[in-house]
């Protein structure tokens, strides 16, 4: 599992997936669509526990299904929320949002 994240490139991030989670990488990166989402009405309503609890489950869950940007997005945004440092969670959402349009997996 390897990611190539060449931030100056502005194409895909081509991201490399065990064959055995071929049925389970859809449904994961749907959910971090939804994450997008709750964050964004998280934020608005300061809550910040939700965004942290978020920020929380894809660090654990990013590298599992190889995925290690989204385990330090992940790690960011659960500090930054934990801190209630607002632009912090601004940018590490933009950082997720982006990755999530950029991001294409093959499988192998």
């Amino acid at each position: 599992m390897k990611e190539n994240t060449d931030e100056k490139n502005c194409e895909k991030i081509i991201v490399h997936i065990n064959p055995d989670l071929i049925k389970l990488i859809p449904g994961y990166i749907e959910t971090r669509h939804q994450d997008v989402k709750s964050i964004t009405n998280a934020l608005k309503n300061s809550d910040y526990t939700i965004i942290e609890t978020l920020g929380h489950g894809m660090r654990g869950s990013g590298g599992s299904y190889g995925f290690e940007t989204i385990t330090d997005i992940g790690k960011a945004l659960e500090q930054a929320a934990k801190d209630k440092n607002v632009e912090e969670i601004q940018k590490h959402l933009s950082e997720l949002k982006t990755y999530l349009e950029r991001v294409e997996v093959v499988y192998g």
